[in-house]
């Protein structure tokens, strides 16, 4: 079998040969036909877009780092200062185990599939953030608060809300309940910007404010607003508005049409869900957001961001992650993949659930366990995922893969190559520098 790597080398041509392997692999003509030009084929043909299997994804992102060790891989052989107080339990897949805190996921584990194996070497909350939703190292210290932190490079959902356009009058890319804090458009500007939900679908009084008409005639008022803005408009000409008007024309387009359909707000209106089914994902903000999720996505909103914080437990994590984190975990991710499949949506719809690390093998003095990115877990389901497998291996102590590390670009490649959008297309910013959507990384072919 003839195995070739088409890697980085010196004296390459631009499409990664050099010239001794073109003349190397220019002699190989008669081994099963496959000539030099058969293989610059191939090698074409698998750089295209794939089909797309997902028109959606759901990223529940668990931000600070949920613990890989205490929840999809356990270490129950390891000493009790690296395996914790936890044991692990049966799944409904012959062999496979999770946490005893995962009870619910562990019921429908034939449904999902846990990547064990992603890594990288960012250990910071608001840098790794940044890293995981770009592909790019931050270009500042971490501790950065601002939100969105990614001025230049854009997110991941803005990527999709460029690529595959929006199909209703939804916006194509949410973020729910607050804003990502590497979720922002970068370069792209603010017509990729995410919609955002800028409160928690858990509170009683829930509702979407830009969403809201004011009393009082709303519909002609509005009409009024909308004639008067697109007078201002015509006044500058047809191009596009100049600097802080031009971005405030975006939002002010996206509004209106968010306010004028009534489908859009129908789709917010968690509400209108019953009680058994609210009750099914947990009254928690990480279930109501999934819910709404589910709702946004069946209504065609193409990219939804739910970032959910606490995770970072440095004290006393243990009684913390009972009650509060893996439990609500648990019942969201499951109801949320169960719901989708029965619904019909779940081959079409991608959901992942990460964190931008993990968490330490080790516990420290304080009862909890510190940032460690070397080895964490991701759960994929739908959107072509094949379900119900253990991808990849960690050492006896969860801290480093043994099998091929999976690192942020071959996560962000795949995500987009599963909805159908080429990876390598190239944009260029405003001073004229080309970008790939994804600098490096391969495609997980053992995921599909």
């Amino acid at each position: 079998m003839l195995n070739w790597n088409f890697g980085h080398g010196r004296g390459q041509f631009c499409d990664g040969l050099s010239r001794r392997d073109t003349l190397k692999l220019g002699g190989t003509g008669l081994l099963g036909g496959l000539t030099l030009p058969g293989l610059l084929r191939l090698q074409a043909e698998a750089a295209l877009p794939r089909k797309p299997t997902a028109t959606s994804c759901i990223m529940l992102f668990l931000e600070g780092g949920p613990s890989t060790i205490d929840m999809w891989d356990l270490k129950p052989e390891a000493p009790r200062e690296i395996r914790g107080p936890y044991r692990q339990i049966p799944t409904s897949v012959a062999g496979t185990y999770f946490g005893e805190h995962q009870p619910l996921c562990a019921k429908i584990a034939e449904k999902f599939t846990v990547l064990r194996t992603h890594s990288h070497k960012d250990n910071g909350h608001s840098t790794g953030y940044h890293y995981v939703m770009t592909g790019r190292k931050a270009p500042f210290s971490d501790g950065n608060l601002r939100v969105p932190t990614n001025d230049l490079y854009p997110s991941i959902g803005s990527m999709v809300a460029r690529e595959v356009g929006r199909e209703s009058s939804l916006p194509p890319y949410i973020n729910l309940p607050n804003p990502m804090g590497a979720g922002g458009p970068g370069f792209y500007g603010a017509e990729f910007a995410p919609f955002v939900i800028e409160s928690d679908p858990v509170q009683p009084d829930f509702q979407v404010k830009d969403l809201r008409v004011s009393s009082g005639r709303p519909t002609k008022r509005l009409d009024r607003r909308r004639r008067l803005l697109d007078r201002f408009e015509q006044l500058h000409g047809r191009g596009p508005l100049p600097g802080r008007a031009g971005v405030m024309s975006t939002y002010y387009q996206k509004a209106y049409d968010l306010i004028a359909s009534p489908k859009a707000r129908r789709a917010f209106d968690i509400r209108l869900e019953n009680e058994t089914m609210r009750q099914r994902y947990g009254y928690t903000s990480l279930g109501q957001c999934s819910l709404l999720a589910r709702r946004l996505v069946e209504a065609g909103c193409r990219f939804v961001g739910i970032d959910h914080g606490s995770w970072d437990t440095h004290f006393d994590c243990f009684p913390s992650q009972e009650k509060d984190l893996f439990p609500h975990a648990d019942r969201a991710f499951s109801a949320l993949v169960t719901d989708l499949e029965e619904r019909g949506l779940l081959d079409s719809t991608l959901v992942v659930m990460m964190g931008e690390m993990g968490r330490t093998p080790r516990i420290n003095g304080r009862a909890g366990r510190d940032h460690w990115s070397q080895a964490q877990s991701v759960l994929f389901a739908g959107g072509g995922i094949r379900p119900g497998r253990i991808i990849g291996a960690t050492d006896k102590h969860a801290a480093f893969p043994v099998s091929d590390p999976v690192g942020v670009d071959d996560l962000l490649r795949t995500i987009l190559n599963l909805m159908g959008i080429d990876s390598e297309r190239i944009y260029r910013t405003p001073l004229g520098r080309p970008v790939p959507l994804v600098k490096d990384g391969r495609f997980l072919d053992e995921l599909v």
